[in-house]
């Protein structure tokens, strides 16, 4: 066999983060592995080296398993934009513009692209661990499912359904998941995991085994909560669970620093949040989300994000008097930053025909810039040198963003105290963010003394973590079994089941 799908009761249940562990685990028994999502919806994203671009989880995952991410470990992203409708990416490039009727239509020609990508995979890394979408049990989308069980029914996946304990109502979720899948589906489904528990295990143990009486299946193991996770969350209900930093707070003398607050302005359809990721590691940087005006009234730096609509997020801008307050502060020389979108929306004037195609639209003025949008898409890594630091990122857009002065700056330009990017994942590079942070913390008079956090380190910190949940919490054994032999036969059926 040598592949598992990780699917979920629903969308958070930790598909991602579990998918990962066992990455992680698979690695250190000397395997080789590789991640695989057939379907993702995000607009957090990354560029593989090749100019794929990919879900940010599945980079994650790629790290987990300690090699390169591809594009074909994501063959299909879909990306929400303004229009009720999404960017469809196939192996990484534009493939089309669909809303949620008309993607059905697309779904043909996406399957037997997923699945030579699986089966590639598959001959090339001992293991490959597939992630699933959402839940299995949507059935008003099972007919053209590509990602759950019309995944697992074409390529014979062993499937473990895992459910959040800590939202409640796991065991009605994990029950009811198989109960409304055909009989084909459930043969499938080999066992369960419960996440995110809170307390003594053993307080499960009645229900667990309740659950394996009903539905023939075991509970493969319990895994715990546990704090400071936050790798590359996929969507905006992850904002706000920032990494632990990983330098204690309380070690630092507050006399000699003061905390950098950093105000990061949530767009209504805010992109590539995991750009913020690295601040928030930062000990003596305190980040917020904001949406009104007065939230940013004391913070020392602002940030406009990414955004997978630049012209609608401007207008909201505007309407929620958020523009009007950026640019007084602007005037005042408090450092803003606008990353990718956000840079965009610093610029003079902005020409877009083809993402909202709004035609020539004004921007805020507070950078030397034009912007032009491209039907191209801008997928590349990039790398350069700012003040004796190294700072590495990527870019994906179709708005090419042209400094007429200014300083420079990696990947935009800067006026003083206001700096855009058009680059991804810069705050990743410990040398280039410890010395922005100082810089701009010297504009508004505020002491920042860098640290010796490095962000490489803590990501893996973190999935070393989560190789640790699954070798200390899950049944490794049972795992390594379907991996290795597939789903048991001859699984009970649960009715009343889907037709």
């Amino acid at each position: 066999m040598n592949a598992i799908l990780v699917a979920g009761t629903a969308s958070d249940a930790g598909k991602s983060v579990i998918t990962a562990g066992i990455c992680r685990w698979l690695v250190r028994q000397g395997l080789t592995v590789a991640p695989f999502k057939a379907q993702n919806m995000s607009l957090n994203s990354f560029v593989t080296a090749d100019g794929c671009e990919i879900g940010r989880a599945q980079a994650m995952q790629a790290a987990a398993a300690r090699i390169e991410p591809e594009g074909i470990m994501n063959p299909v992203l879909l990306k929400p934009g303004a229009r009720n409708s999404s960017q469809v990416m196939l192996l990484g490039q534009p493939f089309a513009e669909a809303d949620a009727l008309s993607y059905a239509d697309i779904k043909p020609r996406l399957r037997p692209v997923i699945a030579d990508c699986l089966a590639t995979l598959r001959q090339r890394f001992d293991v490959v661990v597939c992630e699933g979408a959402g839940s299995p049990a949507e059935i008003n989308l099972r007919k053209d499912d590509l990602a759950n069980m019309g995944l697992a029914r074409a390529a014979r996946l062993p499937v473990i359904v895992a459910g959040d304990i800590d939202k409640g109502g796991v065991f009605a979720a994990m029950f009811g998941t198989l109960a409304l899948l055909s009989p084909e589906d459930q043969a499938l489904i080999a066992g369960f995991v419960v996440n995110k528990f809170r307390g003594d295990a053993r307080l499960l143990a009645s229900g667990l085994d309740m659950l394996t009486k009903l539905t023939g299946r075991p509970v493969l193991g319990v895994l715990p909560l546990i704090s400071g996770i936050w790798l590359d969350t996929e969507d905006s209900l992850g904002i706000g669970t920032h990494p632990t930093p990983a330098v204690n707070p309380t070690k630092i003398n507050k006399a000699d620093v003061d905390l950098l607050r950093v105000a990061v302005v949530k767009l209504p359809r805010i992109s590539n949040f995991t750009d913020i990721d690295p601040l928030a590691a930062e000990p003596a940087v305190a980040v917020s989300y904001v949406t009104m005006p007065r939230e940013i009234a004391d913070a020392d730096l602002v940030i406009l994000p990414g955004s997978r609509s630049t012209v609608a997020d401007l207008r909201w801008l505007r309407d929620t008097g958020l523009a009007a307050a950026i640019t007084a502060r602007a005037s005042e020389g408090k450092p803003l930053l606008g990353i990718c979108a956000g840079y965009q929306m610093l610029a003079g004037q902005i020409r877009d025909d083809v993402e909202s195609r709004a035609g020539t639209v004004d921007g805020l003025g507070l950078l030397p810039a034009t912007v032009r949008f491209q039907p191209t898409k801008v997928l590349r890594q990039c790398r350069a040198d700012y003040k004796s630091e190294q700072v590495t990122g990527y870019q994906i857009h179709h708005g090419i963003t042209e400094a007429h002065g200014g300083e420079t700056f990696p990947g935009g330009c800067a006026d003083k105290s206001t700096f855009g990017t058009s680059w991804h994942g810069l705050f990743e590079s410990d040398g280039f963010r410890q010395a922005f942070l100082t810089q701009a913390a010297n504009a508004v008079n505020r002491t920042y003394i860098p640290t010796n956090v490095s962000f490489p380190a803590e990501r893996e910190r973190q999935l070393d973590a989560l190789g640790d949940l699954i070798a200390d919490h899950l049944d490794t054994g049972a795992l390594m079994r379907l991996i290795e032999g597939g789903a048991p036969a001859a699984l009970p059926f649960i009715p009343p089941g889907a037709p």
